[in-house]
């Protein structure tokens, strides 16, 4: 059966890319040129929905990120169900990681979404793909290896992973976004250690992101062994919303991707704050 997308208010079907339009859960021809127009499409739509804040409009503080990073933009996709328009937007991102999956990714047997904007990701792309899906319980102020280790010395018998595996099973991580890639090795350990608690072994050497910032995560997940699979590579990217910010704001973020080591300094950020005009 062809799944229908629903159509955002004063949005026209030719702005949709036809393979979400007509979606089916199959390996397509020219896979790479299709995905960047998805890509785009669903940019786009994070942007106008609000997902993607600057200093310069939003927050002249700015934020620091998980990573530890201060960053003048920021991309939240939290509250994305919410949102008016939250269920084309989440059909169109399950579609489109569906489509990933089966066009960039050998073998899987499920997915686990990580907690909490992951498992909504988890939950839409089985709604399309029917790939069965997990999710984590998170850790509570866990965001490093040795938080795990001290975690799951009190954590007691509930799970840590919920929802049904088997001894073999090939897991992708499934997750909205990666700055350093801390999350996903955190919630592999979870993963590996649920499986040993059920007398099972798994495989969980890939994980699929609908963003990435591309701020050394793909780096670090090669080295741990993994293979980080993403649709938008955000900074390579930047410049598909380049007509949607103001030229200075252009400026300053696409300089930030180039060198964030550079934006990090106490002088270097009160000088970019003093040039934010917000939105009123």
């Amino acid at each position: 059966m062809v799944e229908k997308i629903i159509i955002l208010p004063n949005e026209s079907f030719s702005l949709i890319p036809e393979c979400l339009l007509n979606f089916n859960f199959k390996k397509i021809d020219n896979w790479l040129e299709k995905k960047e127009q998805i890509g785009r499409y669903i940019l786009d739509l994070l942007y106008d929905c609000g997902a993607i804040k600057t200093w310069f409009q939003d927050k002249k503080e700015g934020w620091i990120l998980n990573s530890r990073l201060w960053s003048p933009v920021y991309i939240s996709l939290r509250d994305i169900s919410s949102k008016k328009k939250g269920a084309s937007i989440l059909e169109a991102i399950g579609k489109a990681l569906s489509l990933l999956i089966i066009n960039e990714i050998f073998k899987f047997d499920k997915i686990l979404g990580l907690a909490t904007t992951g498992t909504q990701i988890a939950t839409v792309i089985t709604l399309f793909s029917k790939i069965p899906s997990l999710y984590n319980r998170k850790i509570v102020n866990g965001r490093e290896i040795k938080d795990f280790e001290e975690f799951i010395k009190t954590y007691g018998e509930h799970r840590l992973i919920e929802g049904e595996f088997e001894d073999g099973e090939t897991i992708i991580l499934v997750d909205d976004l990666v700055t350093k890639f801390k999350s996903a090795h955190l919630v592999k350990k979870q993963l590996i250690y649920e499986a040993k608690q059920r007398n099972k072994k798994v495989i969980c050497n890939d994980v699929v992101v609908l963003i990435d910032r591309e701020q050394g995560a793909k780096e670090k997940a090669k080295e741990l062994g993994y293979n980080l699979y993403s649709l938008i590579p955000f900074k390579s990217k930047l410049h598909w919303l380049e007509d949607k910010f103001d030229p200075q704001e252009y400026s300053i973020i696409r300089d930030y991707f180039k060198d964030y080591s550079k934006f990090q300094e106490k002088d270097k950020i009160k000088e970019i704050i003093s040039l934010a005009r917000l939105k009123k």
